[in-house]
Order: structure tokens, then C-alpha cells, then sequence
């Protein structure tokens, strides 16, 4: 009997099939503003794309990501910039940074805080934190269908467990806030996001981002599941011959004040 075994991130498949992660992540870029010779942590840098995207005007990038399969793409494609296997609650670097930023990573933590706190303390006075990631209501079509489909087949305890971390606004800037970041911008929008694959996008989705919930599910019913899914989001997600993600992304712009008591 085979079955899905420990969540490994499929750098391939995410550069292949879900480079709208970082295509989408190109704009926030833009907010970034990277200058020539600032020193800029990516957190959750994935295969790399971005961060490189930021060293191009001169900055001085170091990525992180938790993902030993994700920082050796990025050595492969990038390697004249620092990456390094950290997470995003446990990093420590002597020389703080004059900006950080995060696109879709942060959805991922569940320590908020801890991610918070590491942020806040590896960034110079006066310096910004630019992130974005999934907010309130970020797939939820998607993980409804997926749940539904686990609980009809008695896997209850699949189902009840959290993958990620979906804020609100005013929870995000609230927690930002309360470690002493002043927020300067804040915004929660719809972003549907097309799909590559136009038979299997919903399969291919789930494959990629969710497949914690099918871990130690047998394949035959695991593709059973998939299907079951899919065909569920026909007439919401899919159109004109391609599938969408219902897509929800907090976006925030954050400083560190020049003076704090913290």
C-alpha cells in the first residue's frame, strides 16, 4: 500500500507550475523600493527569484527559508547570493538589516510572534518591513471542498489540523503594533489567481500547498480526494477553460521607530 509521506516542498513543481507565487511577488518588490548597497533579508526567499529580483539594483540580499529542498534551487540558480536553510522564528544575524522582506511565507508560521520578534530585532532603526501573505479567507473554497471531502471518509483528525495562519488586518497590524513596528500601510484585497494547469489545477494546488492534510492517506483514495475536490470547485473556480484560486492577501508596510523603549 502506498501512501503520502512527509511534506517535502517540490521546488519543480513550484517553479513550474506556481511561479505566480513570485510573479505576483514582483509588485511588492515595487513597495519594497530596494536601494543600491542596502542590506535586505528575504524571508522565505523559496527558489530565490525574488531576492535576486532585489539584488539586481545593488542591495545586499540575504535569503532564508526553512526549506532545505527550496535554498538549494536558489544556491543553483543564484549563487552569488547568501542563502541559507533558517526559519522565520528562530534567526539571528550580527549585522541588522536596512529593510525585510517577506511574500507569502509568513501565512506559513504559526509562531506569529516569534516571527514577529525576530523581524523586529534583525532590523536596523528606522528600518521597513515589507510582507505579504494570505489573509482572512484566503482559499477558502478551496479548503472547505478539501475538508468536506476528508470528513466523508472518516478522517476527521485530517481535517481539524491547521496548516496556516490567515489574519485579519487589523490582528496582523495589531501583533506588529504590540512588538513596537509602526504600521504605515495596510491593506486586505481579493486576488483571484489563475491556475496553471488547465485540467489539474485544483489537483496541482493542493499537491503543492496542501499536502499535509493527505499525509499517511492510501494514493488510490488520496486521487479519489483530489478528484472528489476539483469536480466540487467546477462551476466556482474553473472558467473559460482555466481553474482559479480564491486567493485573500494582507499586504503591510511597517517601520521600526528610530527610538523605542523595547
Amino acid at each position: 500500500m502506498s501512501t503520502i509521506t512527509e511534506t517535502k516542498w517540490n521546488s519543480s513543481l513550484y517553479d513550474n507550475k506556481h511561479d505566480f507565487v513570485f510573479k505576483y511577488g514582483e509588485d511588492l518588490v515595487n513597495t519594497l523600493n530596494p536601494q543600491p548597497n542596502e542590506r535586505i533579508l528575504d524571508v522565505g526567499c523559496g527558489t530565490g527569484h525574488l531576492a535576486n529580483t532585489i539584488a539586481q539594483v545593488g542591495a545586499q540580499v540575504v535569503g532564508i527559508d526553512s526549506s532545505l529542498e527550496m535554498i538549494t534551487k536558489a544556491k543553483q540558480e543564484y549563487p552569488q547570493i547568501d542563502f541559507r536553510v533558517l526559519s522565520a522564528t528562530d534567526f539571528h544575524f550580527d549585522e541588522s538589516f536596512d529593510a525585510i522582506f517577506s511574500n507569502a511565507t509568513l501565512h506559513w508560521v504559526l509562531d506569529k510572534e516569534a516571527a514577529i520578534d525576530c523581524m523586529y530585532s534583525n532590523l536596523k532603526r528606522s528600518g521597513r518591513l515589507v510582507l505579504e501573505m494570505g489573509g482572512k479567507g484566503n482559499v477558502d473554497g478551496i479548503i472547505v471542498a478539501l475538508k468536506n471531502a476528508l470528513q466523508k471518509r472518516g478522517l476527521t483528525d485530517k481535517a481539524a489540523q491547521q496548516v496556516w495562519y490567515f489574519p485579519s488586518l487589523s490582528e496582523y497590524t495589531g501583533l506588529l503594533e504590540k512588538r513596537g513596528f509602526r504600521v504605515t500601510y495596510a491593506a486586505h484585497f481579493n486576488r483571484e489567481t489563475e491556475l496553471k494547469d488547465t485540467d489539474n489545477g485544483i489537483k496541482d494546488w493542493i499537491k503543492m500547498f496542501a499536502v499535509s492534510y493527505l499525509q499517511g492517506i492510501d494514493e488510490n483514495i488520496v486521487n479519489e480526494i483530489l478528484t472528489e475536490v476539483q469536480d466540487s470547485l467546477y462551476v466556482s473556480h474553473f472558467r473559460n477553460g482555466k481553474w482559479y484560486a480564491d486567493y485573500k492577501r494582507l499586504r503591510v508596510v511597517a517601520i521600526k521607530p528610530p527610538t523605542s523603549f523595547k
